[in-house]
């Protein structure tokens, strides 16, 4: 019987990095075959530009997704900051089930906050200005409206700029506010919170409102090795994947 439950984000999947799709999908094949379900807490890929997008390797990894879901692991997936465009008709192709921006799942009676972690990041103000705009229905209706070729050029000029604009952006910003932090948990009467987007894979406890929390921040993967966090029923384990 499946029982372990598995949680990965931030593999920037792109045709410029075959590496990480190779083991993406042999982890698909194998490891997460044998879970009850996967949770992918965004930033699946470098840049999703709309679901009418089946350039490689965005086909085989659609049909590597409906195999495992059609073999019996529940995938849920919550859209990251550079994959915010993945919609109804790549769910429908993939068997996933899209998540809210904060979602609140249950571990064995504990209540767990997952998010892809940008929302966390508030001292960033030029970049939570931009994610308001992005989200809005007539900014993305405007940019699925455009050619697919249009998308594409559009999509690699965007993760240039991104590029040179975290170089010129002090570390700590880019980092999450512990105050924000503090406050979703609150809100959402959670004590344990999941997320990845910051690359940089740790876990921290602390306190809210005087009582225990935890915070584990997913690995990202690159070229030489990739990450999962499994929940086993019992406890979170790291596991490393070559």
């Amino acid at each position: 019987m499946k029982t372990d439950i598995l949680f990965i984000s931030d593999l920037h999947l792109s045709l410029e990095k075959p590496d990480i799709t190779r083991r993406f999908l042999s982890f698909l094949q194998h490891r997460a075959g044998r879970a009850r379900a996967l949770y992918i807490l965004g930033d699946l890929f470098d840049a999703w530009i709309g679901d009418d997008d089946n350039t490689p390797p965005n086909k085989t990894i659609k049909t590597a997704l409906k195999a495992l879901s059609d073999a019996g692991t529940r995938v849920f997936l919550l859209q990251g900051n550079r994959d915010f465009l993945l919609g109804s008709r790549f769910a429908e192709q993939t068997g996933v089930t899209l998540l809210e921006e904060y979602s609140v799942i249950d571990l064995n009676g504990h209540p767990t906050l997952l998010t892809h972690g940008d929302l966390l990041c508030t001292d960033d103000l030029p970049y939570q200005a931009f994610r308001i705009k992005s989200h809005s229905v007539e900014w993305q209706r405007n940019v699925l409206s455009k050619p697919l070729w249009l998308r594409l050029l559009a999509a690699r000029w965007y993760r240039l700029r991104s590029y040179f604009h975290k170089r010129n952006k002090p570390l700590e910003i880019m980092d999450v506010n512990l105050q924000t932090v503090a406050e979703v948990l609150q809100k959402h009467r959670c004590r344990t919170l999941i997320h990845g987007h910051t690359h940089r894979p740790a876990t921290h406890d602390f306190t809210v409102d005087g009582l225990p929390a935890l915070r584990i921040v997913l690995a990202d993967w690159n070229k030489d090795s990739g990450e999962c966090l499994c929940w086993n029923g019992r406890a979170f384990q790291r596991e490393r994947l070559a």
